[in-house]
């Protein structure tokens, strides 16, 4: 453990007290996996999906070919591995592979540009990247320019001819190495994987988690609100690369010896009910925007849910409508939370038997909340405060990023949270908005100002503005009020053009969902643009 990482751990923590959560100072975050081959689960089903099955015992042998691969490549303890891979077998393969070799992966995700990749490789310094087949053309010669990048491993296909690094196939490479690796002897609080934030104007920013972060998420939320045994079945839609997706498709299935459905590919209405009739899941995990979808899909009322006994939804707001929606299509109460990349998974949670539609729910055992105002003391019941919280899986620090620590990673451990809320007398947590500008659409976070600047810079666009819609439902999205050098005769074919030159230049989902064409933007006296007059156009 580096001397900066230990000076963010805190020495004692009333949550892991609360949750009797010890383990051990020397320990290795593959035990979530491996552990399966010495209580009873090696023949037991680890995975299951359209991309194929793996036992326990299958999944330990893969994951620790991985590892003796990645040794071979000359990497020391706690260099990075990038994976930029879909939900197929190779993900917790190769991510357990690292981890118990002593490397740290990054998770990464796919939609990411050629030159946000390059921010990444450059930024974490990573020698060796891990993807699919389809995703391997975006390590180009741009993304991999001025990187430590020296060798890429293709899964699930051929290498493409355009990839810039060394390359090797990994169904080929891989069969050179032993199928049983010994964990390396790491220290509870040593980096074991990262995960980006989504960034807004500025850099993203790496997410250190620890060896101990996985166990402490599973005992403090999964035990407390999943209650997973050995039967279920757990299928998320959302990607593993998303911290939310990460402890529901590997930490807590694995953790209780039961299985993960892996849909790999755009998760489409479609895709899902047949992934749900085909492998008949017990636990579902979503997002509102994608419970919405669902409910309002061709096929709906026809899909064979009964093999449903949990429906969980996080990320963002659910309204009654999706709630009641979802109950009338499927018989299933969606059980509501709110996590962070920062703290790994969810912290407030309503229960299967205990709830309030709109709250984000209760404390989740092993974490401190505190809600506080600008002076940083605490609130009382029903007043407005800023979400603090600390736990034993907080992200230490920002790699590299001092002053990103220091704004979010308070003293003592604490994560402040940006996020505003009430707490009333029963416990129950109530979502109130955004400290600052950011708004979370589709689960993730987008600062309106960055998709502003993006249209400014459109040929097309004289000037224009970007704020937080709320929909009908509840949900979040953005707007963004126009003015065009020409005025549009099609606003409709405008429209989609503008969308997807703003999908372009950033991520895909960081779009406008609705776009206002105007003559003019109104303006304050001293000529700046209006913000409150817009947002009532």
């Amino acid at each position: 453990m580096t001397t900066e990482i230990a000076d963010h751990v805190p020495s004692d923590s009333a949550g892991a007290r609360e949750i009797g959560f010890t383990i051990p100072a020397r320990y290795n975050a593959s035990r979530i996996l491996f552990d399966n081959l010495s209580n009873g689960n090696a023949d037991r089903l680890a995975l299951t999906g359209p991309a194929g099955q793996r036992s326990y015992a299958e999944l330990c042998a893969e994951a620790s070919r991985w590892g003796n691969g990645f040794a071979s490549l000359g990497l020391t303890r706690g260099d990075r591995v990038l994976l930029f891979l879909d939900d197929t077998p190779a993900y917790p393969a190769a991510f357990f592979g690292a981890v118990r070799a002593g490397f740290v992966p990054l998770l990464i995700n796919t939609l990411t540009p050629p030159d946000l990749l390059q921010f990444y490789l450059a930024d974490s310094g990573a020698k060796v990247a891990v993807a699919d087949a389809e995703f391997a053309a975006r390590f180009d010669h741009q993304a991999c320019a001025d990187t430590a990048l020296q060798t890429l491993i293709v899964a699930s296909g051929e290498t493409p001819t355009t990839a810039a690094p060394s390359t090797v196939t990994a169904d080929r490479w891989l069969r050179d190495f032993a199928d049983q690796l010994a964990e390396a002897d790491t220290d509870r609080n040593e980096m074991a994987f990262w995960m980006y934030s989504s960034g807004s104007t500025g850099r993203p920013k790496g997410i250190v988690h620890l060896q101990h972060d996985m166990a402490y998420s599973e005992q403090a939320f999964a035990r407390n609100v999943l209650r997973l045994k050995p039967d279920d079945i757990c299928f998320s839609v959302p990607k593993m690369f998303f911290a939310y997706g990460f402890g529901n498709a590997i930490t807590f299935p694995f953790s209780a010896g039961a299985t993960t459905l892996l849909l790999p590919g755009q998760p489409k209405p479609a895709a899902i009910f047949d992934a749900i009739r085909r492998f008949r899941p017990t636990v579902f995990f979503g997002l509102p925007t994608l419970y919405t979808a669902m409910t309002k899909a061709d096929g709906a009322k026809e899909a064979d849910f009964s093999s449903l006994r949990l429906s969980v939804s996080a990320a963002e707001v659910l309204s009654a409508d999706v709630f009641n929606s979802w109950k009338s299509l499927t018989g299933l109460e969606i059980v509501e939370g709110l996590g962070s990349t920062e703290v790994l998974h969810v912290y407030l949670s309503n229960r299967e038997d205990l709830k309030k539609l709109g709250a984000a729910g209760l404390r989740v055992p092993g974490y401190e909340i505190a809600l506080r105002d600008s002076e940083g003391r605490e609130v009382g019941t029903d007043e407005e405060g800023i979400l603090w919280v600390r736990g034993d899986s907080n992200t230490p620090l920002y790699w590299n990023r001092p002053d990103k620590t220091a704004e979010t990673i308070r003293d003592g451990g604490w994560i402040y949270t940006g996020d505003r809320f009430v707490r009333d007398a029963d416990g129950f947590h109530f979502f109130r908005g955004r400290a600052d500008d950011l708004v979370k659409i589709s689960g993730q976070w987008v600062y309106p100002l960055e998709v502003e600047l993006c249209l400014a810079e459109h040929p097309g666009i004289r000037e224009c503005a970007v704020f937080a819609h709320e929909l009908p439902d509840r949900r979040m999205s953005l707007k963004a009020v126009v003015v065009t050098n020409d005025r549009p005769d099609d606003e409709a074919t405008i429209t989609k053009a503008l969308q997807d030159y703003v999908k372009a230049k950033l991520l895909p989902y960081k779009y406008p969902r609705e776009i206002v064409f105007i003559d003019e933007l109104p303006k304050t006296g001293t000529g700046k643009i209006d913000r409150q007059a817009v947002m009532r156009l």
